[in-house]
C-alpha cells in the first residue's frame, strides 16, 4: 500500500486568524470586506454555503483543491477574481474552508499576491472535531449560528 507524505502546513505571512463571528461582524460593517470560500463544489452542495444575502453580499467561491484532488492554478484564479470584483489591495479578505487548513494556505497565497489584509477563519465552516471525531458541534460558521444555506 502506498504511503502518502505527511502534509506540513506552509509557513508564510498573512494578517492572522479570526473566528467566524469576527469575520461576520466585519462583513456586516465593512462594505470592502470579502468572504472567500475555498472548499470544493461537493462541499458547497452537500454540506452548505455561507449565506450573506441578509447583508446584500455574495461570497467568492473558489476551490483551493479540485474535487479530483488536483491543485488548480489557485493564485492566478484568485488574482483574476479579486481584480474582476475590484477588490483593493488593503481590503479585508476572509478565507474559509472546512476547518481552517486550506483557508490558511489561501490567506498566505493571497498575501504573497500583495494583498495586505488576508485573514484565515480558523474555525472554518464546520469547526473542529469533537470528542467523537465529529464536526459541527464545537465551533465554526454553522455552530456560531451564522446564516447558511444547503442545496
Amino acid at each position: 500500500m502506498a504511503k502518502f507524505p505527511e502534509f506540513k502546513m506552509p509557513e508564510g505571512d498573512y494578517a492572522g486568524d479570526v473566528t467566524a463571528r469576527e469575520a461576520w461582524r466585519e462583513l456586516e460593517s465593512n462594505p470592502q470586506a470579502l468572504l472567500v470560500d475555498v472548499r470544493t463544489q461537493v462541499e458547497w452542495t452537500l454540506i452548505g454555503k455561507p449565506d450573506l444575502s441578509s447583508i446584500g453580499r455574495e461570497p467568492l467561491y473558489l476551490d483551493w483543491v479540485a474535487c479530483q484532488g488536483k491543485q488548480p492554478p489557485f493564485a492566478e484564479q484568485l488574482q483574476a477574481a479579486l481584480a474582476e470584483r475590484g477588490v483593493a489591495r488593503d481590503a479585508p479578505i476572509y478565507f474559509m474552508c472546512q476547518s481552517g487548513g486550506r483557508s490558511k494556505v489561501a490567506a498566505i497565497e493571497c498575501t504573497a499576491l500583495g494583498y495586505t489584509a488576508a485573514y484565515n477563519i480558523a474555525e472554518g465552516f464546520e469547526g473542529d472535531l469533537d470528542a467523537q471525531q465529529h464536526r459541527n458541534s464545537v465551533n465554526g460558521w454553522k455552530v456560531a449560528g451564522l446564516p447558511w444555506t444547503q442545496s
